[in-house]
């Protein structure tokens, strides 16, 4: 597959950004000063790391977000080095940091996110003007948590206005961003099973009971629903059938950022007119290609070209 082939426009919004600090530590001990073996300073948030994976696979895409204080300052520093094109709207107060800690013995990771500045109504105004110019009639993604002060059908008003205007709205959210995005018909969306079990109101213990689940939805307008099963892969239900596509064997090393560079895969190919198949092979490297970097660090080029041989991606009945 040639990942840097010409494609429709992409960019992503990201409401509610971060700095990512991660710290890889061989065991905490309540009370006691844990020495870290090693850190990591990332931008962050997850139309970001959407922005990050999809340029590490050589794929162009505008990223817009909102920022704040010092901390916005240092986002802002490091999104230079890491995007090739950040579109950035200043509010009062301080852009969140969120902390992930990677414990060796027992392995365990651990996440703290903060909150957000409060974002004005002038502030949404503009970077979501922004942000629909620049999705034209491409692709437009809306992924992540909103900062106090934004409501929770923005992401329903925005996909709304997206496919209004011939483009497409990918939505990986949860909760009620997602439920009250879902009658605007996006292009796709990326719940995990856990999530699609919270939208559909009951457990989902197998497989074929996911893709049911998936087949409701996408049949009520939605035009593709990828569900990520974490290590056992991912399930993109769509007009031309259902496909399963298994994750690689892989050394985990933390799981951060890997859901987000697996819709970087997704919209990378779906961008590029690829077959679904083809588009879910590519998302699920992606995100296997994000699970072996240490810390906040997304997947890099290489790694997604070695694992999307030894992907299978299989055809379902249901």
């Amino acid at each position: 597959m040639r990942l840097n082939a010409p494609c429709q426009p992409i960019a992503t919004l990201t409401l509610n950004p971060a700095v990512d600090i991660s710290y890889e530590v061989t065991h905490l001990v309540p009370d006691q000063k844990t020495h870290a073996l090693a850190s990591r300073y990332d931008p962050g948030g997850n139309g970001v790391n959407v922005a990050r994976a999809l340029k590490e696979i050589l794929v162009c895409a505008h990223s817009c977000c909102i920022v704040a204080g010092t901390i916005g300052e240092l986002l802002q520093h490091l999104l230079k080095h890491e995007l090739d094109n950040p579109h950035c709207v200043s509010v009062e107060g301080e852009t969140r940091i969120n902390t992930t800690i990677v414990q060796q013995e027992p392995a365990e990771q651990l996440e703290v996110t903060a909150t957000g500045p409060r974002v004005s109504s002038i502030a949404l105004a503009s970077i979501t003007k922004t942000f629909l110019e620049l999705c034209d009639s491409g692709i437009g993604v809306l992924t992540g948590s909103v900062p106090p002060g934004v409501g929770d059908d923005i992401y329903a008003i925005l996909a709304e206005r997206i496919q209004a205007a011939g483009g497409k709205a990918v939505v990986d959210a949860h909760g009620p961003l997602l439920a009250k995005a879902l009658p605007q018909h996006p292009f796709l969306i990326k719940p995990n099973r856990y999530e699609l079990s919270l939208l559909c109101g009951r457990e989902l213990p197998t497989l074929e009971a996911v893709a049911q689940e998936a087949r409701k939805i996408q049949q009520t307008g939605v035009q593709y629903v990828c569900v990520s099963l974490g290590g056992e892969g991912a399930l993109l239900v769509g007009p031309e059938g259902s496909h399963l596509a298994k994750a690689p064997p892989v050394q985990v090393q933390s799981t951060v950022g890997a859901g987000d560079s697996m819709v970087a895969g997704l919209v990378a190919a779906f961008a590029q007119g690829k077959h679904p198949a083809e588009a879910l092979r590519l998302g699920v490297a992606c995100g296997s290609a994000t699970a072996t970097q240490p810390g906040t660090s997304l997947c890099r080029y290489d790694d997604v070209i070695t694992l999307l041989q030894q992907i299978d991606v299989q055809a379902l009945d249901y």
